[in-house]
């Protein structure tokens, strides 16, 4: 049985070999066949090409050169002041003053005429001790045995009586003074007072009396 599986080895070894060399010389015609009929196709258009005689194409001139313009002069950049601007000056314009106002000057008053007669105060007629005496003491004044003396002013009328009567210094007693108003009222007369043209106008009149206790 060994023996048998040895010599079929050693056959298909064989039969290895064999194709082997089969394939070498096949391969080796196709490559020879192959490239003899290359190196005649090469041969043949290499013979039959036409080698044209290369026309020298004229160059067209070049271009000019282009002209460059000068770069643009810049001025140089102006100096910068760092200094802070002074404020500006403000011119104050005055107006100029206004005329003054006109000065109206009033007219001169004018004096008045000089009267015709010359005016005159109330002139008491008869003697005024008599407007009040004694007799007119107050009683309850005699008692206390008081004294003093009342100044007055009246007002006269035109028809020269007595219109009123003022205490303008009290003799310190009421009782006195209003006895010496009374009596004046009723006693006193007068001579009116007079304006400048002579007419009777209103007057006054001052006076005082004086309050004295009668000895007996």
């Amino acid at each position: 049985m060994a023996y048998a599986d040895q010599q079929m080895s050693g056959n298909r070894a064989t039969a290895f070999v064999v194709v082997a060399l089969l394939h070498v010389v096949v391969g080796y015609l196709l490559i020879s066949g192959l490239a003899y009929e290359g190196f005649k196709q090469v041969v043949k258009r290499v013979t039959t090409i036409d080698v044209k005689k290369e026309e020298k194409k004229e160059e067209p001139p070049p271009p000019p050169p282009k002209k460059i313009a000068p770069p643009p002069i810049v001025a140089p950049p102006p100096k910068v002041n760092l200094a802070p601007a002074p404020p500006p000056v403000q011119t104050v314009v005055t107006p100029p003053p206004a005329p003054p106002p006109p000065v109206i000057i009033p007219p001169a008053p004018q004096a008045p005429p000089p009267p015709r007669f010359a005016p005159k105060g109330a002139a008491p007629k008869g003697n005024p001790g008599n407007w009040a005496t004694t007799s007119d003491y107050p009683s309850a004044a005699l008692r206390e045995e008081r004294q003093g003396t009342t100044r007055f002013r009246v007002t006269v009328g035109t028809d020269g009586k007595v219109i009123e009567c003022t205490v303008t210094g009290s003799s310190g007693s009421p009782d006195l003074d209003a006895t010496a108003c009374a009596k004046i009222k009723a006693r006193a007369r007068f001579a009116p007072a007079t304006d400048g043209e002579g007419q009777p106008t209103t007057g006054s009149y001052s006076n005082a009396i004086r309050w004295v206790i009668p000895k007996e």
